[in-house]
């Protein structure tokens, strides 16, 4: 018998998990978790959804900081979330310093290891992100998308919110 496959929440981190740094996020002092983010993990992680972190971390390229940094950043969220988040993805590399990857997004090749490593639905699954970046690696992959935009902009995604917590009631609200 087949193995069922899984649905999945892919998620960006800077913008939509955590605030976004202009100057990148790698102190643990300088993250800051929106409020309603911590509450959307959990709901997510209650309706059976796999919650997973695809970030670019262009900063390991241009020496800024390590990996160490990033999980160190990634640690403090799952803490704060009660371990919701089942795995990080993250992208070191950025095409004017370390060359072209197809692991940053808008490449998808971050949510395809994933899809192949836990067997996820893609037409059960979703990229939730900040950045038309997002919405390409989440389109490319084959997922449905939700750019996190303020009220004001247009969103190149399948659907638009205002927050991670809005975001998470456009899929739960499918589900009914």
């Amino acid at each position: 018998m087949p193995l069922s496959k899984t649905k999945c929440i892919f998620l960006d981190r800077d913008g939509v998990l955590n605030e976004d740094c202009p100057d990148y996020l790698y102190e643990l002092q300088k993250l800051v978790i929106p409020e309603g983010v911590v509450e959307a993990l959990q709901a997510l992680k209650k309706a059976g959804y796999l919650l997973i972190v695809i970030t670019n971390q262009a900063g390991i390229a241009k020496g800024l900081y390590t990996s160490d940094n990033v999980y160190a950043i990634h640690e403090a969220m799952q803490q704060a979330s009660g371990n919701a988040l089942d795995d990080l993805y993250f992208s070191p590399y950025h095409p004017n310093v370390s060359g072209v990857s197809l692991s940053r997004k808008p490449g998808s090749l971050m949510l395809e290891k994933a899809i192949a490593k836990y067997n996820i639905d893609v037409e059960q699954s979703w990229m939730i992100g900040d950045r038309d970046r997002d919405m390409e690696a989440g389109r490319n992959a084959g997922v449905r998308t939700i750019q996190i935009v303020p009220e004001t902009e247009a969103s190149t995604g399948d659907f638009a919110a205002v927050s991670l917590f809005e975001a998470a009631k456009i899929i739960l609200e499918g589900e009914i």
